[in-house]
C-alpha cells in the first residue's frame, strides 16, 4: 500500500519536473517564444491546484479507488495527445489535461492515509510518502534532460503516457477502496455540503492555511531565488542547480524525521516546530544578506533549512486536517492541496515582482519572513481551535 500511495504522489512532482529542462527545446520544436511555453507549466500547477477541489468531494461521494483510477486514466491520455501534437496549445491543454489527472493522485494519497490511520499514525505514515516522493524533483530533470537530448522532447510524454499506463494497470489490480462505509440510517454529504461542514470549523482552517502558508515559504524560494543568485552572486546556471540539491535533501530529512518522531511527539507540535524553523531560517537570511555576505551559501544554508522545516510541517498539517471529519477526508484533502499548490504559485508571481521593482535582494527573505510568521500564527491556532 505504501510503494501505491508513494506512486500516485509521485505522479505530480514527475509531470511538473520532467519538462523544465525541455522548455526551450520544445519551443523550438513549435515554433513559438520561450513565454508561450512556459504556459505549459503555470498552465498545469494551476490545474492541479484547482482539480483537487473536485477529485476530493468526489472520492467522499463515490469512494477514492473510482476516482484515483479515472484521474491515472485521464493522465495517460493526455500524455498521448501532448506526444502527437502540432501545435504548442494543443500541449498546453494536454499538460492542463495532465495536471487535472496527476493531482486525483496527489490529493487521495492523503485520504486514503487517514482511512487507514488515526491522526497521529497518518502524520508519519504521510511523512514515509512524502520522503518517498520528495526524490522526484532530483530525479525527473535528469530523465527530462536524458530522453531530450538522445531522443528528443516529445519522447518524453511517451515516458509519461507509459508510466500512467502501468500505474493504472497495477492500481486496477491491487488498489482496494479504503472509504469506510456510512453508520446505518446515515446518508453522505452532497458536494457542496462537505465544503459548508468544514468551512464552519476553525481547526480545519488553521491546519489548511498552514501547510498553504509553508508550501508559500518554499515556492517564493523557488520563484526569486534564480534572480537572486544570477543577479546578486554571479551564479552560473549549474552553480545554481548544485546548490539548490541542498533543499529536496533537506525535505527528505525534515520527512523521515516526522516519519520516525511524530507518533512520539504528536503532529500538532512537530508542525509547529517546522513552522519556527522556518521563521528562524528566514530571519537569518535577512540577517546574511544585510551584512552583505557575498556567498551562496548565504543564501542555501538557511533555504536548507526551511527545506528540512517544511518536511517537519507539511505532512502533519496535511494530516490534522484530514482528521477534523474523517468522513469528509477527501474533500478535506482536496483543499488542502489545492492551497498548497495554489499558495504556492501565488508567492512564485509575487516574489517575482517585488525583486523586480526593488532590483534588489532583500524582498525574498522579507516576503518568506512574513509568510512564516503568518503560518506560526495558524500553528498556535490549530492548537486551540475548535474542532
Amino acid at each position: 500500500m505504501i510503494a501505491l500511495l508513494i506512486a500516485m504522489a509521485t505522479l505530480n512532482p514527475i509531470s511538473v519536473n520532467m519538462i523544465v529542462p525541455v522548455l526551450t527545446a520544445m519551443a523550438d520544436g513549435l515554433g513559438t517564444d520561450f513565454a508561450t511555453v512556459q504556459l505549459t507549466l503555470s498552465c498545469y500547477l494551476f490545474a492541479t491546484a484547482i482539480s483537487q477541489l473536485v477529485h476530493g468531494p468526489l472520492s467522499d461521494r463515490f469512494g477514492r479507488r473510482p476516482v484515483v483510477l479515472w484521474g491515472v486514466l485521464i493522465y495517460a491520455v493526455a500524455s498521448l495527445v501532448c506526444l502527437f501534437a502540432t501545435s504548442v496549445w494543443i500541449v498546453i491543454l494536454g499538460r492542463i489535461l495532465q495536471g487535472v489527472g496527476a493531482a486525483a493522485g496527489f490529493a487521495l494519497c492523503r485520504a486514503i492515509v487517514r482511512d487507514l490511520y488515526q491522526r497521529e499514525r497518518a502524520a508519519s505514515m504521510l511523512g514515509y510518502i512524502t520522503m518517498g516522493f520528495s526524490t522526484a524533483p532530483m530525479v525527473a530533470p535528469l530523465i527530462g534532460g536524458l530522453l531530450s537530448d538522445h531522443l528528443g522532447w516529445r519522447l518524453i510524454f511517451l515516458f509519461m503516457a507509459a508510466v500512467g499506463i502501468v500505474m493504472f494497470v497495477v492500481m486496477w489490480l491491487a488498489l482496494p477502496e479504503t472509504r469506510k462505509p456510512m453508520p446505518e440510517g446515515q446518508q453522505r454529504v452532497g458536494f457542496f455540503q462537505g465544503f459548508a461542514v468544514l468551512a464552519r470549523i476553525p481547526a480545519f482552517w488553521a491546519y489548511a492555511l498552514n501547510t498553504g502558508l509553508m508550501a508559500g515559504i518554499f515556492f517564493a524560494f523557488l520563484g526569486g531565488a534564480p534572480f537572486v543568485a544570477t543577479m546578486h552572486f554571479g551564479m552560473t546556471g549549474t552553480a545554481y542547480g548544485i546548490y539548490f540539491a541542498l533543499s529536496p535533501i533537506a525535505f527528505f530529512v525534515g520527512n523521515y524525521l516526522t516519519g520516525r518522531l511524530t507518533m512520539r511527539l504528536g503532529a500538532g507540535p512537530m508542525m509547529r516546530a517546522g513552522n519556527a524553523l522556518s521563521l528562524v531560517s528566514a530571519v537569518v537570511l535577512i540577517a546574511l544578506l544585510a551584512i552583505g555576505w557575498q556567498n551562496p551559501l548565504a543564501l542555501f544554508i538557511p533555504v536548507w533549512f526551511i527545506g528540512l522545516a517544511n518536511g517537519l510541517s507539511l505532512s502533519n498539517s496535511m494530516a490534522g486536517a484530514v482528521s477534523v471529519r474523517p468522513a469528509l477526508a477527501g474533500t478535506a484533502a482536496g483543499i488542502t492541496g489545492s492551497f498548497q499548490i495554489g499558495f504556492g504559485a501565488v508567492a512564485t508571481v509575487v516574489v517575482g515582482y517585488l525583486l523586480t521593482a526593488a532590483n534588489s535582494p532583500m524582498p525574498l527573505p522579507l516576503f518568506m519572513t512574513a509568510l512564516a510568521i503568518a503560518a506560526l500564527a495558524t500553528g498556535f491556532w490549530a492548537r486551540y481551535a475548535r474542532s
